[in-house]
C-alpha cells in the first residue's frame, strides 16, 4: 500500500488538528503540507511502532517543533486575552487538543509529543485550567434533535455560558441571531426541514464574526478541502469532553474574541 493510501483517511483530520493549533487554516496547512513533503522525501519516516495515525501525527510534532513554531504573542498592547495565551506553554496546549479534539489517549499523545503518559496527563490539566478562565459568552444552538439540543446546552451551562437561543432550522437559526447577537454557535449540518446549518452559519457570519463549531454526523461535506473549512469539527455521536474543549479552544483563539477582551 502507497503512503498516500495509508495516510489519505488520516489527513482531514490533521489539518483539523494543524488549524486549531494554529488558529489559522492556511497556517495549519502549509505545516501539515511540509510533513508530508519531509515523508515523500524520505526525511522523514513513520514509525513502525505506532499506529498510521499516531506515526502522522508525531511527524507533523518533529516539523512544528523543529521549525521552531509557536503562537507568537500579539504585536501589540497587552490584553487580557493574549496574557492567557501565553500562559499556556506549547506543550500543555498540544496535550489538550490531542486528547480532548482528536480523540487520542494520553499514551498515543505522550507517543505523538515524545513525553510520558502521565507527564501528558499533567500538561492537560494545566491547560485545561487556564482555558476554563475564559470569558462567559452567549451561546447560539442550531440543532434539531432535542434530546441532543438538552445535551449540549447542558454542557455549555457547565462551562459557565449562558445559551440564549436554540434553533432547528435556518430560518429560526437567522431570526434568533436577529433578536440576540451570539458570542458563539454550535450548528449541525441538517436541520429539521431540510435546510442547512452549513447555510445558516454562511448567513450569520455574514452579519457577525462570531466562532463557530460544527457537531455533526456528516463532517466529510465539511472537510473537502475546496472552501474555507471550519477549525472546530464535531463528530456524532460526541464526547462531552470534546464539546467542551472545542468551546474553550473556539473562544481563546477567535480574533474577534481578542479584539473585545483588549
Amino acid at each position: 500500500m502507497s503512503l498516500l493510501a495509508r495516510l489519505a483517511p488520516h489527513l482531514p483530520y490533521v489539518r483539523r488538528y494543524a488549524r486549531a493549533l494554529t488558529g489559522d487554516q492556511a497556517t495549519g496547512d502549509n505545516y501539515v503540507r511540509v510533513a508530508l513533503e519531509a515523508l515523500a522525501a524520505g526525511e522523514r519516516q513513520l514509525s513502525p511502532d505506532m499506529t498510521p495515525r499516531v506515526a502522522l501525527y508525531h511527524v507533523f510534532h518533529a516539523i512544528w517543533s523543529t521549525t521552531g513554531a509557536q503562537l507568537e504573542p500579539v504585536e501589540t498592547d497587552e490584553t487580557d486575552a493574549s496574557r492567557r495565551l501565553m500562559r499556556i506553554s506549547p506543550k500543555s496546549r498540544q496535550a489538550f487538543l490531542l486528547t480532548a479534539l482528536e480523540g487520542f489517549t494520553p499514551s498515543e499523545a505522550a507517543q505523538i509529543l515524545g513525553a510520558d503518559a502521565h507527564a501528558v496527563e499533567g500538561l492537560i490539566a494545566e491547560a485545561q485550567a487556564d482555558i476554563d478562565a475564559e470569558l462567559a459568552t452567549d451561546v447560539l444552538i442550531i440543532e434539531d434533535e432535542a434530546i441532543i439540543s438538552a445535551d449540549i446546552e447542558s454542557l455549555v451551562r457547565e462551562l459557565g455560558h449562558r445559551v440564549t437561543g436554540t434553533a432547528t432550522t435556518h430560518d429560526e437559526a437567522v431570526d434568533a441571531v436577529a433578536r440576540h447577537r451570539p458570542g458563539l454557535v454550535l450548528a449541525d449540518i441538517q436541520l429539521a426541514d431540510g435546510s442547512s446549518g452549513i447555510d445558516a452559519v454562511k448567513d450569520i457570519l455574514k452579519r457577525f464574526d462570531v466562532p463557530v463549531i460544527f457537531i455533526t454526523a456528516f463532517p466529510e461535506r465539511l472537510l473537502t478541502g475546496e472552501r474555507p473549512e471550519p477549525t472546530f469539527l464535531i463528530t456524532k455521536p460526541f464526547q462531552p469532553e470534546t464539546v467542551k474543549a472545542a468551546i474553550s479552544q473556539a473562544l481563546f483563539f477567535h480574533p474577534a474574541r481578542q479584539k473585545e477582551a483588549a
